[in-house]
């Protein structure tokens, strides 16, 4: 993936569930009016390559895990530490305002 490419992914990014289609999710940068919910998932890419993630845990209060993530051609995986789960997904597209991933 080109540098720029791997650049727009930095920064912070929340669920915008309400505009998942089929397979593919939907993150808008954390600055953006989200419609309340009781709970999103989050994370936060960082230039280094690590990532921290919030997520509502059992009781809906957020829980994070951290760990690092790196670009395996056009999979974003996000390895935690520790035994928390981690993710990879396939990257649909990647702009400013809209990340879309797909689930694997």
């Amino acid at each position: 993936m080109a540098p720029d490419k791997r650049e727009a992914l930095l920064g912070r990014w929340v669920h915008s569930h309400e505009e998942d289609s089929g397979e593919e999710l939907v993150f808008r940068p954390a600055d953006r009016a989200f419609p309340p919910s009781r709970g999103r998932l989050a994370f936060e890419l960082r230039p280094d390559g690590d990532y921290v993630e919030t997520a509502p845990g059992p009781t809906d209060v957020p829980e994070e895990s951290r760990g690092k993530w790196s670009l395996e051609g056009n999979r974003l995986v996000l390895e935690a530490e520790g035994n928390r789960p981690g993710h990879t997904w396939e990257l649909a597209g990647a702009a400013r305002d809209r990340l879309v991933l797909r689930r694997r």
